[in-house]
Order: structure tokens, then sequence, then C-alpha cells
């Protein structure tokens, strides 16, 4: 092999190899060097095995899994990409030998396989696919159709779209395209920020692939090929944001067991056979469980499968998703993307992509751009969108084509930030305007856009959700001419906090007491409001597995909708104005709030949690900020979703494109890179993207 690893100042790997499978093996290999534990933990969420070494914290997650038939799935996939696309599969085997061939290695390197006990085993060539569909499997929100049946069937079908995510402050994808006319070197720039749940390892890996066909820098995923979100090949650059559209479909089922213990399902031509059988999942330090799986003619039953003991009737709820339906996956575009030298080279590849829908930009050296939606979202009634559907009602069923894609014209600057707009004839619900609407004022407040002012856009805390919090505690102090209003009630504290607040510049910085005081305020309004007797009907935990329940809870929905209930809904507005109140007497009365950073400090996920909580850093930013930050207020300050990743590719010159991740390139602890890059991620700063050969170090060996 010809197979050459080069690194950085910051231990990202830049590698070269003769043609794209060597190379494919070298990034595979490469992977499993630098992030054994991290493979091997998304390898076995996929396979829904990891109970057996991390406990029965996990077997929840193990069960859906496996009922929903994630490795089923991958594997057709596979099987129809090397009957359609034999040089992909090749391409795709080529990874995997490479994460075979370094997992041993990279294993002895990671102590949390001495920790558990876990020794490294074998990917399969459908493994990478098996992880992206783990990765993405709820990233759609299917779950969000379970919280408005409750809605539904516990307040009234009225309020089914109250908690609707155009209000709430929820967490997404900042991305923007800047036009070469509207640059300082006249070439475009593309950049943004995908937040995800922060993990450690991140989930996102920093990482260059040359060889003679393509030379490309980007970030990928790693237990996948290629670059499927973020790229620049030199030529042409792209990037993703998550589309919001709506692809996964749950029914209700109507089941029956036969006489000789097999299953029925009830659908549109009525009794047919549904596929059974069970499985084994093990589980550390305990019993193992036996699971039964069914899947129906709609597809895999993942709410309600093991029926009442006695009972040979029951309902439960299958899920329908398009990689399921089609068995593809859109893997066919990894490849296709590396080679890409246009933004229309771009654009064909993106054709085939399937899943999760995406929205992208891309550009061009020679002034191309691209703005478009790209994966498959099925034609069907709107109900499926909405609601549990009947899998007996053919209204339901769906259309044989996906849906058409939406794509815009780029005029100067074109901003993607999951909000409603390009991809909106595909979704219901959306995130709020506020993060589009300030990267497009920012970006509209100058035409001479370099790599280093766009980076600044990133770190932006300005935090325009908070406007209508602020009225109502502005309506909170206004007493009336006769001093007989609202806020003759307020106490003294409660004044002077209130007055502080409406002098707060809506920055959300981490140093800022003012944003602490308001992040404190907006706590206990949100206490106070899922605590009132308009939501008791929705405190009663909902009867669905326990892997939903973050889609289910009170609190966090109220805290996410806090913008539209301010406002509209079942709370009398007599009722928010006294809550606002009793809020700013409560903060008044203790003790002052310490500065936003003290609490809103980065909880990330881990396998196995550190015991040392306190080493996590105070973050800026909040939901709707461009520096968005999620937590759940009312409940938590501490912040589980970020930017997954930060970038500015320049298409003037690549060398000064920017990156960065929230830790480092290596998922080793004690290994230099391990987070080496959180102080520049604190800070909002880039790393820079280094493509000269003579300025990295050859890795020997």
């Amino acid at each position: 092999m010809s197979i050459e690893v080069y690194r950085d100042d910051w231990g990202v790997p830049h590698l070269r190899a003769a043609d794209p499978d060597e190379l494919a093996f070298a990034q595979g290999r490469v992977t499993a060097h630098d992030r054994a534990w991290q493979l091997e933990v998304e390898r076995h969420r996929a396979q829904g095995t990891t109970a057996a070494f991390l406990g029965a914290a996990e077997l929840g997650w193990d069960t859906f899994a496996r009922r929903s038939r994630l490795t089923d799935t991958a594997r057709r996939c596979f099987e129809r990409l090397a009957r359609e696309d034999a040089r992909t599969a090749a391409w795709v085997r080529a990874y995997v030998e490479g994460v075979n061939d370094g997992l041993a290695e990279g294993a002895r390197r990671a102590p949390e396989f001495t920790e558990t006990g876990l020794t490294p085993g074998r990917w399969e060539p459908w493994t990478p696919l098996a992880v992206w569909l783990s990765t993405h499997i709820l990233f759609a929100g299917f779950p969000t159709k379970l919280w408005r049946e409750e809605v539904a069937r516990r307040l009234g079908e009225e309020w089914t779209e109250l908690f609707a995510t155009d209000g709430p402050g929820t967490s997404g994808s900042n991305g923007w395209l800047v036009a070469g006319e509207r640059t300082a070197s006249g070439a475009a720039l593309v950049a943004g920020d995908p937040h995800r749940f922060i993990e450690a390892p991140g989930v996102y890996q920093q990482i260059r692939l040359a060889c003679p066909a393509y030379d490309v820098v980007g970030i990928a995923v790693p237990g996948v090929p290629g670059l499927a979100h973020f790229g620049h090949t030199g030529p042409v650059a792209w990037a993703i944001t998550n589309a919001m559209a709506d692809y996964q479909d749950l029914y209700r089922e109507r089941l029956r067991r036969l006489p000789d213990g097999g299953v029925e399902a009830y659908g549109p031509e009525g009794w047919r056979p549904a596929a059974t059988h069970t499985e084994k999942i093990e589980v550390a330090g305990a019993e193992a469980v036996v699971v039964e799986v069914i899947e129906t003619d709609r597809g895999p039953v993942i709410i309600g499968a093991d029926e009442e003991p006695g009972s040979v009737a029951w309902e439960a709820v299958s899920l329908r998703y398009p990689p399921r339906v089609t068995s593809e996956l859109g893997f066919g575009v990894l490849p296709a993307l590396l080679r890409a030298r246009t933004v229309g080279d771009v654009d064909a590849a993106l054709d085939g992509w399937i899943e999760p829908v995406n929205v992208v930009l891309a550009a061009d050296t020679a002034g191309g751009l691209l703005h478009r939606v790209a994966g498959h979202v099925p034609v069907r009634d709107r109900a499926n969108s909405l609601r549990i559907v009947p899998a007996w009602d053919p209204a339901h069923e769906w259309a044989a084509a996906p849906a058409p894609l939406p794509r815009a014209e780029v005029r100067g600057h074109a901003v993607m930030a999951n909000a409603r707009g390009l991809a909106s004839p595909l979704g219901i619900e959306f995130a709020p305007p506020h993060r589009a609407a300030r990267i497009d004022a920012l970006l509209g407040a100058s035409a001479e856009w370099t790599p280093e002012t766009t980076a600044a856009v990133h770190r932006d805390t300005d935090n325009p959700s908070a406007a209508r919090l602020l009225a109502a505690v502005a309506r909170a102090g206004d007493a009336g001419a006769g001093g007989t209003g609202v806020g003759a009630e307020l106490s003294p504290a409660a004044s002077a906090v209130r007055d502080r607040l409406l002098a707060w510049d809506r920055r959300m910085d981490a140093g800022s007491t003012d944003a602490g005081l308001y992040a404190a305020v907006r706590g206990a309004v949100v206490r106070r409001l899922a605590a009132h007797e308009a939501f008791a009907a929705l405190r009663e935990p909902a009867p669905y597995p326990e892997v939903f329940r973050p889609w289910l809870a009170l609190g966090p929905r109220v805290a996410y909708a806090l913008e539209t209930l301010l406002v509209a809904g079942p709370v009398p507005a007599g009722d928010v104005d006294r809550i606002v109140r009793e809020a700013l007497d409560e903060v008044g009365a203790g003790e002052p709030p310490a500065a936003w950073g003290v609490t809103h400090r980065l909880a990330p996920w881990q396998a196995l949690p550190d015991a040392d909580d306190g080493q996590w850093p105070g973050l800026g930013g909040d939901h709707d900020c461009v520096l968005s930050t999620s937590s759940v207020p009312g409940w938590t300050d501490r912040s589980a979703r970020a930017s997954a990743a930060r970038y500015v590719w320049d298409l003037a010159d690549r060398e000064r494109s920017g990156w960065i991740v929230p830790f480092g390139a290596s998922g080793v602890p004690g290994d230099p890179h391990h987070r080496d890059q959180l102080p520049l991620w604190l800070r909002g700063e880039l790393a820079p993207v280094t493509t000269d050969w003579q300025n990295l170090t050859e890795e020997q060996g």
C-alpha cells in the first residue's frame, strides 16, 4: 500500500493514498486508531447490544434498536448498494477493512475497553450504514407525534399544535453562504455550525482525504466513510443543516395472536401476517431480556409489541421510514461528493441522497452557487405528519414517488438555520426564525466579508427570543396613572430585578450577571406555568417506552414553548401576568443570580460518565442565539446541545479556511489532542486548515 498519514499541529489526520479505495481503507484505519472506543460504542448502539457492557440503563435504547430493525435495514441497504453500485460498495468495504485493521491497536490505547471488559469486535460491510441509521433514526423527531397525541387526548384537539417548535426556543444548526460579490476576496464563503447533543469524543471528525482523483478537507462522522455533510475540495465547498422535514410515520396497529404463536396485523386489505421473531438482549450484571420483534406491512412495531398477558388482540404502534421501505440510504452520494469540482457536481450527487433530509448550500471557484433541499420525503396525507394514523385506513399509505425537493437562487447571501423557509412544504414544525433572521441581518451589514469576520458571526449572543418575556416583565411594572395596576404588587426587590432586565442588552454572554438574572426569572416563569392547573392533565407520564421520554415531558415542553405560552394557550392572560410577577418576586427575594456561565455549563454525553463533573466549563449563548447552546429552562441551565463543529470554507484560498470541534482530534484520554481544541471552541475561534504537505508532520509506522 502507498498510504501516507500526516498530522497538523492539532493532530488532525491528513491522508494520502494511490486511489479512492486505498484512501477509504486509510480513513477507516486512522479513525480506529484515534477513536476505537467511540467506534465500538456506535457499532453496539446500532446493533442494540450496548447493555451487554454498559448495563441496564441502555436496555431501552437496545430494545428500540432491535425493534426498529436498524441492523437489518442497514444490511438490506448495503445489499442493494452492492447490486446497483458495486464501485461504492467496494469503497465502503475498504473503509470497513481499515477499521478492522486498526481496531485492536486503537483499543489498546483506549482505557475504556479495560474498564468495561469490552473486547473490540468486527465490523461488517453494512456497519457504517447501521451507524448512520442509528445516528439519525430519531433526528426527524417522530416522537413529537406521540406528544401531539397525548396533548389531543388529555388537553383537547384544539391544543394539538400549541407546543410547536416555531414558538419554542429549540436548538438547531446554522449555515450561511456569502457570494463573491459580498466578500473582500471576490470569492464565496460557506460557513456554519451543526448543533447536536454534545458527546465526548465529539460526533464530528476533522480529516483530509487526498488521492490522484481528489483532495478534500472536511468534517466526517466517525464510522462513516467520506464527508457527508461538510467538505471543501478546493474548487467547490458544501455544507448542510437539518431541513426539519417530516419523513417518518407512526401507525396505530391492530394485532392478534394466532394459535401457532404467529401474529397478524389489520391493514387496508384486512388481516395479514406480520413477521415475528425473538431476540435476546444481554445485560451486564443482570439477566438477559428476550424481546419479540414484530413487523407489519407498514413497518417495525416499536411501541406495544408485548401484548397484555392472556390477551390475543391488542394495539401497537409501528414506524415507517424511507430506508426500511426502499432499501436505499444514499451512500452512493458520498464518493461523488469527494469527486465534485463544481456546484453542478454537488447538485447532481445530492439527487441520490435519502436520509436525513437536509438543506444544502454550496459554492465553487467559478462563481457557481447552490441552495437546495436533499433527501427522500414521502408523499402522503397531512395527518401522517401530525399524529399516529390508523394502519387500516388506505388514506394514509405512501405514494410511489417522493415529494419534489425545493431549491432557491442565492442573491448576495443565503442562510439556513432550521427555520420555516425553503423546506416549508416538506415539514410541519420548524425552528423559530430568530437565528435565521439574526444571521441574515449580520450578513447584510457588510459587503467585505473575510474568513475572520465570518467566523465572528458564530459568536453572536444576542437573544431575540427574550423579547416576549421582557415585554411581560415590563407590563409587571406598569402601575398605571392611579398607581393601582399590576406593578403596584411588586416588592422593591422585584422592581429592582425588573429594572435591570429592561436595561439589559439581551446578550447571553457567559460573564453577564444580567443574562444570569434573565435566566433565573425565565426558569421561575417556566416552573410556574408548568404547574398551572391548565396543564394538570399532561403531568402524568405518557404510556410510551423510556427512550421517548425526552419528547414527552411537560416541563421541557413548556420551557421550549415559552414564547407561545406567554401570549396564547389555555393559561389565561391574567394568570400569565401573575406568574411573571411571582417570578420577579422569587428572584428578587433570593440570592442574586450568578453570571450566566456559572450555571450554564457544558454537559456532554459520555458512554462512561466522567466522575469529575466540575471539569466542564461555562458557556455563553442560549437556545435562539446564533451561538446556540441549549438547556432546559426551569429545570437545568446545563447545556447538553451546542455546536458540534464550526467551519468557514474560503473559496478564494482553502488555507484561509478554518474549523473547530469541541474537544479534539483524538478520542483517547491523555492524548495531547484529546481536548486541545476546547479552549478555542469556548472562545468561538477556529483552528486553521493546513493543506501544504510541507507544513504537516508525517506519521511513521
